[in-house]
């Protein structure tokens, strides 16, 4: 057990870093094989190549959300298995959830495959860049089955503690992608065509590269039993259905972001662009915290040791205070060199700037709502994380941008988006506590509790 369920003993901070860094650097090549993606498609010279690709990407980020929301689970039911002393039993939760996720999977993809023409008609796409759009997506959807065992297999590698191999099946899919697509888009003259078929080469290879470290190293997978498999379908789906919620929750807020920044013209939406880009490259980090630290949330809840809970929840607080402040003092010194990259001028620079000052240091909150999220996941609380995310990027986004625009212009909207943000990070830290109390962990004060029982009372009801 000692050597299944590494997170039981050790620095807990030291894990919290090293499971963060690993997961980021797999996350940060998926945003590096996305932008040569664009980079390829816009030296054909044919903006429609673009503009279909970037709609795809809107439907593609839905997709992946499925499978975001059942690896998030079979994470967690592997973890804590996993610390509760039950390998035998974590391999078949593992085998059990990649059943569920690569047939869940082949319907959705089936739905989304038949249904792609009316989606990009939505997003508003039309003539020869609904076609190219289409065409490129039906060439991709297909392989979401394999998607989905590709980042389900690395989320059961991070539940057993191997952050290692977790990161190097997402690197060699990135650089499978990088490989092909100047072959096929450029080589065989295949345009997105050939795009598309170098991420389909990319999915296949991410999912080899996920699942055969688990055969090789961690006892494979059991035979599927018919009883054993409907006993899991509902605990699997308790996790992965409000975790698929919770990654809606993003786009809706960001759109009306865009909406509402839009009313300041097109040098205000190319500075909240340049914003977009930096920020995963500059907090990457942070974003993979949620599913760096829920195995080791799951394990140690797994095995009872609900102080060891607490712990890790603190620790994953400390690294993310510590990293965002180095970070914001890093883009602070570049803030110049930044702008100059974009040739930012005006309101333009004027949101570079202000991004890489103040509002950098206020992802701090957005770390501690994705440090939660891992504690109410792992702790048998995940629709938790689906009402304060959607509470974040509606209510929590909507009235702060308002005030923010009217008071303070173009820099009002990203002040309110971020001022919201702060909010309910405060909401999302109490609930946590209150979680770990339930569950015999965090020790909180009578004040404290009886006013952690009443948001948690007003969640129930919600």
């Amino acid at each position: 057990m000692s050597e299944r369920a590494k997170f039981l003993s050790g620095n807990l901070f030291a894990h919290v870093t090293v499971m963060s860094l690993t997961a980021s650097v797999g996350l940060m090549a998926i945003f590096a094989v996305d932008f040569i993606d664009m980079v390829f498609i816009a030296m054909l010279g044919k903006a429609e190549l673009a503009a279909a690709v970037g709609y795809a990407g809107a439907i593609l980020f839905f997709t992946t959300s499925f499978g975001i929301g059942m690896a998030i689970a079979a994470g967690a039911l592997v973890a804590r298995a996993l610390g509760a002393g039950q390998p035998d039993e974590a391999r078949l939760k593992a085998t059990n959830a990649l059943i569920y996720g690569v047939a869940f999977g082949a319907v959705f993809a089936a739905a989304v495959w038949v249904c792609v023409p009316w989606f990009v008609a939505l997003l508003g796409a039309s003539g020869e860049t609904a076609a190219l759009a289409v065409s490129y997506l039906r060439i991709i959807v297909p392989t979401l089955p394999f998607l989905m065992v590709g980042m389900m297999g690395g989320a059961i590698l991070r539940a057993h503690g191997d952050a290692r191999r977790a990161m190097m099946a997402t690197i060699w899919g990135g650089l499978t992608n990088a490989v092909l697509d100047p072959i096929l888009i450029f080589g065989l003259d295949l345009e997105l065509t050939g795009a598309a078929l170098a991420s389909v080469a990319a999915r296949l290879v991410i999912a080899a590269t996920a699942v055969l470290p688990l055969v090789r190293h961690y006892g494979g997978f059991t035979r599927p039993a018919p009883g054993a498999l409907a006993a899991d379908l509902r605990p699997v789906l308790a996790i992965a259905l409000p975790a698929i919620l919770t990654q809606l929750a993003t786009p809706v807020g960001q759109a009306y972001v865009t909406r509402a920044m839009a009313e300041f013209g097109e040098a205000a939406v190319a500075g909240m662009a340049i914003v977009a880009r930096l920020t995963p490259l500059a907090f990457g980090v942070i974003f993979a915290l949620s599913g760096a630290v829920g195995p080791i949330i799951g394990q140690n809840y797994g095995a009872g040791n609900a102080a060891r809970v607490a712990e890790a929840f603190r620790a994953a607080l400390l690294f993310t205070a510590l990293f965002v402040a180095g970070m914001a003092a890093l883009l602070f010194g570049l803030r110049a060199p930044i702008a100059a990259l974009f040739d930012a001028d005006g309101v333009t620079r004027d949101l570079v700037y202000l991004f890489c000052g103040p509002l950098a240091l206020a992802f701090f909150f957005n770390g501690v709502i994705f440090v939660a999220n891992a504690a109410f996941n792992n702790l048998g609380r995940p629709f938790y994380s689906t009402w304060v995310n959607w509470g974040r990027h509606t209510v929590g986004t909507i009235p702060f941008v308002i005030a923010g625009a009217a008071l303070l212009g173009a820099p009002g909207v990203l002040i309110g988006q971020a001022a919201g943000g702060v909010l309910f990070a405060v909401l999302a830290w109490v609930l946590a506590r209150r979680v770990m109390a339930e569950r015999g962990g965090a020790q909180t004060s009578e004040p404290f509790q009886r006013q952690a029982r009443l948001l948690s009372l007003f969640m129930h009801r919600r």
